[in-house]
């Protein structure tokens, strides 16, 4: 008999503790109110509250522009496009230039600094240092790389695709190309009122010392 009384001992301590995986609620179950339902917290009697003034919206994936989720097909194959894009997707103009330097200036700037060097104030603070977008290996990055980079995140940078559209992305993506050409433009590419300013702004350059005949 005693062979039997340890099997039978484990299987009931077994059978016990199987049933306490939730005997600590842990917010398993809760009070909560549901969207446009009532509650007696608030003095209105609404359970949805009106957001703080100067609230943020951003983007919250492929139903953000609308409270039905009805974005229309225009919209739809925008986005579709978008994410399918290997290139730029859009004309390299300046609208498309400053939307994409007001989005990187919200999302982007923290970290790589408004030059791209990748010492913004968030490193300086002892957060892991990004690569420079001026390095050779950014520099010769595909479009695509950058965009996906901003869509599923890289090393300790998070993914973007919540917070920003991906006609946002695209955008960004142009600026971090503008930012890289400011410092490897070719001079006889530059417009000739841009060109002669950069030469005044360019360090004089030592006379070469003579060389004896």
């Amino acid at each position: 008999m005693r062979i039997w009384i340890g099997p039978l001992l484990l299987t009931a301590l077994a059978l016990a503790l199987s049933g306490c995986e939730r005997s600590m609620r842990d917010m398993y179950d809760q009070p909560r109110g549901k969207a446009h339902g009532s509650s007696a917290l608030f003095s209105d009697g609404a359970v949805s509250r009106t957001p703080p003034a100067g609230t943020v919206i951003h983007a919250r994936g492929a139903r953000a522009g609308s409270s039905s989720g009805r974005l229309g097909a225009d919209a739809t194959a925008r986005r579709v496009r978008d994410e399918a894009a290997r290139t730029q997707p859009y004309p390299l103009d300046m609208q498309l230039l400053k939307r994409g330097q007001e989005r990187f200036s919200i999302y982007c700037l923290p970290c790589h600094s408004a030059a791209g060097d990748g010492d913004g104030r968030v490193v300086r603070r002892g957060f892991p240092s990004p690569p420079s977008y001026h390095s050779d290996r950014l520099r010769q990055a595909t479009d695509r790389y950058v965009y996906d980079v901003i869509s599923r995140g890289y090393g300790v940078m998070p993914s973007y695709a919540d917070r920003i559209d991906p006609a946002d992305r695209w955008a960004i993506v142009a600026y971090v190309r503008a930012l890289q050409l400011s410092r490897h433009a070719r001079m006889d590419r530059l417009p000739r009122d841009i060109a002669e300013k950069a030469r005044e702004a360019l360090p004089a350059r030592p006379a070469m010392p003579e060389q004896a005949p």
